[in-house]
This record gives structure tokens, C-alpha cells and sequence, in this order.
């Protein structure tokens, strides 16, 4: 038996890619069922959020020199 997956043949391939190919639709159907869903439906709301006053925020201790 030779382990290298350059010398492998045709089907040791196919087997490889269907193999990825069942782990990564296992992975996303566990990613899609373990979301949380909400209790008050499936309705969404807008929240606003207003602006406050303007802030100046530094973190320069040199001079300006104008």
C-alpha cells in the first residue's frame, strides 16, 4: 500500500473529495441548526440610535505649531 497521495489513484482521490465534500455540508447543516432563533417571532425591528454631542479625543502629547 503507498500512502502518498501523489502516487494515489483515481479513486483514492474521489474518495478524498467526496469525503471533504460530506464534512463540509455536516459542518454548515451544524452551523444552520444550532442558531438561536427568538421568542417574539420573526418579525425585526429598527432600533434608532441618535447622535450625541461631538467629542474631540486626542492621544498626541507634541505641540501644534500653526
Amino acid at each position: 500500500m503507498n500512502h502518498s497521495i501523489y502516487s494515489a489513484d483515481r479513486t483514492t482521490h474521489l474518495k478524498i473529495v467526496v469525503l471533504a465534500l460530506v464534512a463540509g455540508i455536516a459542518v454548515a447543516g451544524f452551523g444552520i441548526s444550532a442558531r438561536t432563533f427568538s421568542d417574539d417571532g420573526s418579525t425585526q425591528t429598527a432600533r434608532v440610535i441618535k447622535a450625541g454631542k461631538p467629542v474631540v479625543v486626542t492621544s498626541s502629547n507634541t505641540m501644534v505649531v500653526r
